[in-house]
């Protein structure tokens, strides 16, 4: 299992949650870019295909001192024994060089090995055949495959973005991407720019100086696998939550 990219790209998300207003523009960005269809009832949020999901986070206290923050959750493209990768039996699921984990649908054999191992409940299982609304299909994005029904299917960093980057710059013949020539859907419809996206191993992008603000946090640290998406929050109740961690905990540490 691969930890770390040997080349000069690795790509990364920052979202800081004193910007997030909670809109919502970064989850309908990603359906419209991605081609993800929707039900009619969409109340049975386990049947949902939500590859950016809105939380809504509170502290617990009551009024005035009550506190709420919203999270934007993508997939966590996590670096180091990704568990999605390593459990897949028909290698469906890979992480490339540029830390991008990708999902194969023609290889996918609908297991969903891949969505019990996600401690981030990112991936999701197509339970039946796409349909959108009439008309709908004229819009759809062309350089994005369907997912058909009986396969999962997850946030991919909106990878189709990089290759069109990619073609860009071989026609300017250049080879490195310049700083925001790839940037997902969310991050471009964010409209506070809550969400930033680049190359974690440039040293002098956006992402690679914000993730070591003090500020900032990843969902669920303490199980190793290095995601790739940071948050930042000035509240400590945020950090907490966002960690999982457990009162238990808290005390054994304090002891």
């Amino acid at each position: 299992m691969k930890k770390s990219s040997g080349g000069k790209e690795l790509y990364g998300m920052v979202i800081d949650l004193d910007k997030c207003i909670g809109c919502g523009a970064c989850a309908v960005a990603c359906m419209a870019e991605n081609n993800l269809a929707f039900r009619y009832d969409e109340t049975d949020k386990l049947k949902s295909a939500t590859w950016m999901r809105l939380y809504r986070l509170s502290n617990g206290q009551p009024y005035p001192r009550t506190r709420v923050v919203y999270l934007p959750r993508p997939c966590m493209h996590c670096q180091h024994h990704t568990p999605c990768v390593s459990v897949c039996p028909v290698t469906a699921t890979q992480m490339d060089e540029k830390g991008i984990v990708s999902q194969i649908y023609s290889r996918c054999i609908g297991c969903r090995y891949c969505m019990a191992a996600c401690p981030y409940h990112v991936r999701y299982f197509n339970w039946w055949d796409p349909v959108f609304p009439k008309g709908l299909e004229n819009y759809l994005n062309p350089d994005i495959s369907v997912a058909m029904r009986g396969v999962v299917s997850k946030c991919t960093f909106c990878n189709h973005r990089y290759q069109r980057a990619k073609d860009r710059a071989y026609m300017e013949d250049r080879r490195d991407l310049k700083e925001s020539e790839y940037i997902t859907a969310c991050t471009e419809a964010c409209p506070t720019k809550a969400i930033a996206f680049g190359n974690l191993k440039d040293p002098q992008s956006q992402v690679a100086k914000l993730k070591k603000s003090p500020k900032a946090f990843r969902l669920l640290e303490k199980l190793g696998s290095e995601p790739k998406v940071y948050y930042l929050s000035t509240q400590d109740w945020v950090r907490r939550q966002g960690d999982n961690v457990l009162k238990e905990e808290v005390a054994r540490k304090a002891s």
